[in-house]
C-alpha cells in the first residue's frame, strides 16, 4: 500500500494545530505528595517485611464485588463430616431418603417451625437421611443496581440448619441429586442417636 503524502492543505492544518499545543513536562505530571499513598508507619513495615521475609509473594486478587458466593459454591467448599464412601453415594443419588418435607410455598415464618419440627422429629425417629424440598424459587431479579437472589428458602434452609437447636443433629447438608429435585433439595445427614 503507497503510503500519502500531505499536501499543502493538510501541512497547514497541522501547523495550526501544533502551535497552539503545549509539550507536556512529565516530571511535573506526578506530584508524589499528592499522588503517592501515605508511607505506612515503621512498626507495619518493619512487621510486614518480617512475615513475607526473603520470598516475593504472590499478587492478592481483588474480587469484583463483595456478594457472597453463589450457594452451590459454598456447598461444595463446605468440609465432609459424614463417611467419604457414603458422602459419594449420597452426592450420586445411591442413598434413598427416609423421609422428606416440602417447604414449597411456605412464608420464612412458617417454614422455619415446620423444618425445624421435622428434623427434630427425624433425629428422635432414628432416621439419618431426610430431604428438604425448598423449590428453586421465583425470578426476582429486575435488572437493578442491587442484585436480588432467586429462591429465599433455599437461601434459608442452609443457615437455619446451622443453628441451634437443629445443628446439633444435623451433621452433613448438601444439595440433593437431580433425581432428588436438585437445586431446589437438599440432603440433610443427620447424627446417629447417642
Amino acid at each position: 500500500m503507497k503510503r500519502r503524502r500531505l499536501n499543502d492543505d493538510d501541512l497547514a492544518l497541522w501547523r495550526k494545530v501544533a502551535e497552539r499545543t503545549e509539550k507536556l513536562d512529565l516530571k511535573t505530571l506526578f506530584t508524589p505528595e499528592i499522588d503517592a499513598p501515605p508511607p505506612a508507619p515503621p512498626q507495619v513495615r518493619r512487621a510486614k517485611l518480617a512475615v513475607q521475609g526473603s520470598k516475593p509473594q504472590p499478587p492478592v486478587k481483588k474480587h469484583a464485588h463483595d456478594l457472597r458466593p453463589a450457594l452451590a459454591e459454598q456447598m461444595k467448599s463446605a468440609p465432609v463430616q459424614m463417611d467419604y464412601k457414603a458422602f459419594g453415594k449420597l452426592k450420586r443419588g445411591k442413598l434413598r431418603p427416609e423421609g422428606r418435607i416440602d417447604l414449597h410455598g411456605m412464608t420464612l415464618d412458617r417454614a422455619h417451625p415446620a423444618l425445624q419440627g421435622f428434623i427434630l422429629d427425624a433425629h428422635r425417629r432414628g432416621k439419618r437421611l431426610v430431604l428438604v424440598i425448598t423449590g428453586k424459587g421465583k425470578r426476582r431479579d429486575d435488572g437493578g443496581p442491587i442484585p436480588v437472589r432467586d429462591g429465599v428458602l433455599r437461601h434459608q434452609v442452609p443457615q437455619w440448619l446451622s443453628m441451634p437447636p437443629i445443628n446439633s443433629v444435623v451433621l452433613q447438608v448438601t444439595q440433593a441429586h437431580v433425581s432428588h429435585g436438585g437445586g431446589g433439595a437438599y440432603y440433610v445427614y443427620l447424627r446417629r442417636n447417642r
